[in-house]
This record gives structure tokens, C-alpha cells and sequence, in this order.
């Protein structure tokens, strides 16, 4: 009994605070009073208290930074990933308000990367990390990788924090030879604690969290991406084409 009570103030305070939001009262921008004066306010314990801020936090109303405090978040942009053989910019430039930050490094294939990438441990690779960013809030994220790809700048500097989306595709296309076959799979998870860092959501916030392989006409992958999408801001959009006769007879 004592369990659905703490389950009903939490919600409760939830649903206090959401009101506030929609209505206006609380705006993007605005900081939260402290934990501890929100759980005096409620009358509640400050895990009580918690519990209703992180059912804030997944759905995408309040974000806590750490040394902060806990904020209400600006309206999010939805992110639309367009599947099937288009590259993973294509959504970012229907979004010009989302500008993407950059920083490319080398290392060696380890761990997960043998499988997504089918090569050896050891094999050197280019990795670019990619941000998006709406204002000063980052959006989402994309890591690319190019086995055998060249190093970075001689400086061994960063990419320019502010790539254009063309100049990103352009230096990858540089770099990857001609590609047959797109492969992409799509998973709904929880974030791991590195994304949620590197994106400032809640851990109980699912991700749409997407692996895309090109493929080249010997069958080599020659790039792979993983893209992160958190739920409350993106769909996947996928078109099928169905064959024609002819592919058929020919396929």
C-alpha cells in the first residue's frame, strides 16, 4: 500500500509540473527550484521527488545538468532517419536549425567493431563523431567509421566545430570507395551511460539506435554508422520499392 502511495505522489507531482510547462507558466529555459525546496514544496521525500523529475526527463520536458541544476527544455525538433539507400545527412539538412559538430581520430578495430565492420583486431580505422546540436543542447549522434581510411589532419587537430553538411559528405566520399548495398537495422534500447553524457537525457529514455553498413560490389563493408536517435525527438521512415518484372526475371 505504502509502494502505490509513493507511486501516486510521484505522479502526481509529475502531472503538477507538466501543467505548468504546457500551460506556459514554466518556460524553455527556465530553472527549477532545488530538489530540495520541490520536496519540501510537495511534501515528499526527495526521492519521491526524483522519481517525478525523471518521469519529466523521459519524456523530454526537463533535463537535469549536472552542477545546475534541472531545467525545462525548449520545444525538441523531431528528427525524421530516412531509411533505405539515403545517407544519414538527408534529415539533417531538412533541419537547418540543427548544426552538427565534428572530430574525426584514428584507432584500431576492437570489440564490437570486428562484427559490425567484418575485419580483424587491429585493423586501423578512421572514426568520425558526429553532434548534433540544437542551440547549445546537443540532439543526437552518429559515430562513422572507414577501415583503412588515412589519418586525420596533419596538425592533428579537429575538424572545424561547425562542418557544413556538403563538406562532411564530401570528405567522406573521398574516402569511401563505390558502394552496392546499403544494410541497416534498427533497435529500441536504453541509452548507455556514455549517451546519456553525451547527450544530457535520461537513462530511462529509449533510443532509436540504428546500424548502417555500405557494402562494396565484392562484398567488403567499406563504412558503417551508428547513429543514435533519442525517442522523444526522432521517427525512422522507410520506403519499399517493389521489383519490377524485369528485376525479378533477372534477379
Amino acid at each position: 500500500m505504502a509502494t502505490a502511495t509513493v507511486i501516486s505522489r510521484r505522479q502526481a507531482i509529475a502531472d503538477d509540473l507538466r501543467t505548468q510547462i504546457t500551460t506556459g507558466e514554466l518556460k524553455g529555459g527556465d530553472r527549477l527550484p532545488s530538489e530540495t525546496n520541490l520536496a519540501a514544496h510537495y511534501q515528499v521525500s526527495t526521492p519521491t521527488l526524483r522519481g517525478a523529475l525523471a518521469l519529466l526527463q523521459a519524456e523530454g520536458l526537463i533535463e537535469k545538468i549536472h552542477g545546475k541544476g534541472n531545467f525545462v527544455r525548449h520545444p525538441l525538433r523531431r528528427l525524421t532517419y530516412i531509411g533505405g539507400g539515403r545517407t544519414w545527412l538527408d534529415s539533417a539538412r531538412a533541419t537547418p536549425q540543427l548544426h552538427i559538430t565534428v572530430h574525426t581520430s584514428q584507432l584500431r578495430a576492437q570489440g564490437h567493431l570486428l562484427t559490425l565492420l567484418q575485419v580483424s583486431a587491429g585493423t586501423p580505422l578512421m572514426q568520425f563523431l558526429c553532434i548534433r546540436h540544437e542551440g547549445k543542447s546537443p540532439h543526437s549522434l552518429v559515430r562513422i567509421y572507414i577501415p583503412g581510411a588515412g589519418p586525420p589532419p596533419a596538425d592533428g587537430s579537429c575538424d572545424p566545430p561547425r562542418y557544413s553538411h556538403g563538406d562532411i559528405e564530401a570528405r567522406l566520399a573521398a574516402l569511401r570507395p563505390a558502394l552496392t548495398e546499403i544494410r541497416e537495422r534498427v533497435t529500441a534500447r536504453l541509452p548507455t551511460p556514455q549517451e546519456v553524457a553525451t547527450l544530457r537525457i535520461s537513462p530511462t529514455l529509449p533510443i532509436l539506435a540504428i546500424s548502417r553498413s555500405t557494402v562494396d560490389d565484392t562484398g567488403h563493408i567499406t563504412e558503417a554508422a551508428l547513429v543514435v536517435l533519442p525517442g522523444d525527438r526522432a521517427d525512422a521512415h522507410f520506403i519499399t520499392r517493389p521489383m519490377t518484372e524485369k528485376e525479378r526475371r533477372e534477379g
